[in-house]
C-alpha cells in the first residue's frame, strides 16, 4: 500500500525558515510529478510548488524567490525549503505525488501544520 508521510512543520517566527519532507513508501514502480499544496482556515487548497521527475519546477507567484522544491528520486522523497517566511504562509501543507503502483493515481500526505508568528 502506497503512503506519503510528511514531516518538518512547526512554529517559526516571521523571516525564519523551515524544510518540509515528504517520503513515498510502498511497492512503487515510478513516481512522476510531486508537489506541495497548502490550505489555510476558511480558504481553498492552493498549489504551492510542483516538480517533475526530471526536475522541472513550478511555483505560485507568492512564494517565488522564497521557497525551493527539490526531490530525491532514489528515495521517492520531495522537499520544500521555505525561507523568509511570512504570517500569510501559515497553513496546513500537503504533499502529493502521481504514483505508478499496483493502484496508480494521485496520493496525498496527511498534512503538516506550518505556523508563522511572533
Amino acid at each position: 500500500q502506497v503512503q506519503l508521510v510528511e514531516s518538518g512543520g512547526g512554529l517559526v517566527q516571521p523571516g525564519g525558515s523551515l524544510r518540509l519532507t515528504c517520503a513515498a513508501s510502498g511497492t512503487i514502480l515510478r513516481v512522476n510529478d510531486m508537489g506541495w499544496y497548502r490550505q489555510a482556515p476558511g480558504k481553498e487548497r492552493e498549489l504551492v510548488a510542483t516538480i517533475t521527475s526530471g526536475g522541472s519546477t513550478n511555483y505560485v507567484d507568492s512564494v517565488k524567490g522564497r521557497f525551493t522544491i527539490s526531490r530525491d528520486n532514489a528515495k521517492n522523497t520531495v522537499y520544500l525549503r521555505m525561507n523568509s517566511l511570512k504570517p500569510e504562509d501559515t497553513s496546513v501543507y500537503y504533499c502529493h505525488a502521481e504514483i505508478v503502483a499496483a493502484v496508480s493515481g494521485t496520493y496525498w500526505g496527511q498534512g503538516t501544520q506550518v505556523t508563522v508568528s511572533s
